[in-house]
């Protein structure tokens, strides 16, 4: 299989339609990467879920063990999970029916980018969601 990152124009699109990011893997510890990325992105003004069983509440949102438990709608499920866990995230992804699965910089899984294409979802892989936010969107938040 081949993955070609979306170009600019593609990333600007998905980051400007999209509002809410569940982070599945989002620790409570502010020195992890995951913490950092989605702090900036509430301070650009995204709305971030966290998506962890073992907190109950990260960045002052309500901490949530698995995407089902989400009581609204998804837009982007952001993935800080190994490589090997991304498929199950995937198909969690697609059955709460998020617009599109972002899987982190360092993150590979190539089943999983093929089932949630062949299930309608956008999906980027192997991208920093802060890096390319701050690149395609300087002037947001």
């Amino acid at each position: 299989m081949s993955y070609a990152q979306p170009t600019q124009e593609e990333f600007k699109a998905l980051l400007e339609k999209s509002s809410t990011i569940a982070v599945v893997g989002l620790s409570d510890d502010p020195t992890r990467t995951s913490h950092l990325v989605a702090a900036a992105m509430q301070q650009r003004g995204y709305r971030i879920i966290p998506v962890n069983p073992k907190a109950s509440s990260i960045l002052g949102e309500t901490c949530y063990a698995r995407l089902q438990d989400v009581p609204e709608h998804i837009d982007i499920v952001n993935v800080f999970r190994r490589s090997e866990f991304c498929l199950e995230v995937a198909k969690d992804a697609v059955e709460v029916g998020a617009d599109t699965l972002w899987l982190q910089q360092g993150i590979v899984n190539e089943e999983a980018y093929q089932y949630a294409k062949d299930h309608g979802l956008e999906v980027v892989m192997d991208a920093c969601i802060k890096v390319v936010d701050a690149v395609v969107k300087p002037n947001r938040g």
